[in-house]
């Protein structure tokens, strides 16, 4: 037996309320490593937190491909560590491994076949990649671009990121840029996120939302109005960013994170004046799930591997520490306290 600790869902927020750090438990318990064949026991080296988590808080997560975390049950979420015993045969000890259903717990006995090795080679040696450029939030970021963006390179086309500092909206940017867009524009929420997103990952100009009047600033960044739009955000900011959006522009639908606390379908509907813009300008505004992609997979961690080694995309990340802090991480990623992917490491 191994004493393990593990993260549980004590209370759900609410349909309308933000979630609090309260509304998970850390708790002790004894894991039998008694392994069957086919398992392996490994041990969780860093786990991710993400926007869609919040739904998964809810009884009904509002979508068919996401289950709902159930009360006094361990969470579980992206997920990266090493195989510490193994009777897989295609598993061994040393091996790195992850997976998108990972309990959030120290160790766990695991059915191999549902974890995919990684090669570290793939990521520099940097681990928590495997959870943000070089995983799911790279690919979302990747595919969305190439998939519903219609970049056009030499077309002098504007995009417009919401969200722009975090895991996705960071690495989104980064893509538009080598793709082809002539103006790559952030949104975020501080003036260090608007500094970073201009000095380190080379976006064009940075917008923060809680300074002055956004449609204003908007508009000085992007005198010849936005093409491209890549929402991570919705409510007031999608808004005003359609507003100012060219006729025959493209909206990649991505996340609504200004929402997930409210009691509204996904994605929620638009205001009657929004509608009105995309349909007079035959703006496209299609939901984006990369999920959908599944055979492109491989090929864009290909890529994203690639541009990270050679240092054409940076990496952003803010690690929190310790199992135990893995609630208050997930509410302060949720009102925006990160800067690029929020990975918390639960072991060296």
């Amino acid at each position: 037996m191994l004493t393990v600790q593990r993260v549980m869902l004590s209370s759900r927020p609410g349909n309308n309320g933000s979630p609090v750090p309260e509304n998970f438990r850390v708790e002790e318990t004894s894991l039998a490593t008694d392994l069957k064949q086919g398992e392996v026991l490994v041990r969780t080296l860093y786990l991710s937190v993400d926007p869609y988590m919040r739904c998964r808080m809810n009884d009904d997560t509002g979508a068919d491909y996401l289950l709902p975390w159930r009360l006094e049950e361990c969470v579980d979420g992206g997920g990266v560590g090493v195989v510490e015993a193994s009777k897989n045969e295609a598993l061994a000890v040393g091996d790195i491994v992850t997976s998108f259903n990972w309990h959030w717990q120290t160790h766990n006995v695991i059915d191999g076949n549902l974890l995919q090795k990684v090669d570290p080679r793939m990521v520099d040696g940097h681990l928590s990649y495997v959870l943000g450029g070089v995983g799911m939030p790279g690919l979302t970021a990747l595919l969305g671009v190439r998939e519903k963006g219609h970049v056009t390179p030499g077309a002098g086309q504007t995009m417009v990121v919401s969200g722009a500092a975090g895991a996705c909206g960071s690495l989104a940017g980064q893509i538009a840029r080598l793709d082809g867009c002539e103006r790559v524009v952030g949104i975020c929420g501080s003036d260090e996120k608007c500094q970073s997103l201009v000095s380190e990952l080379g976006f064009t100009a940075a917008v923060n939302y809680k300074k002055g009047d956004i449609s204003t600033a908007l508009r000085e960044v992007c005198p010849s109005g936005v093409d491209i739009y890549f929402d991570n955000v919705g409510g007031p900011i999608s808004d005003t960013v359609i507003s100012q959006m060219n006729n025959g522009g493209h909206v990649i639908l991505c996340g609504q994170i200004s929402q997930y606390n409210k009691d509204v379908p996904y994605p929620p509907p638009l205001s009657d004046e929004t509608q009105e813009a995309l349909c007079s300008k035959n703006i496209t505004r299609e939901r984006f799930m990369v999920l959908n992609y599944m055979e492109k997979h491989e090929e864009g961690l290909l890529q994203l591997s690639h541009w990270v080694k050679t240092g054409q995309i940076k990496l952003l990340e803010t690690v929190v520490n310790g199992i135990e802090n893995m609630g208050v991480a997930f509410c302060s990623m949720m009102t925006g306290g990160n800067i690029g992917k929020q990975i918390v490491k639960i072991s060296d």
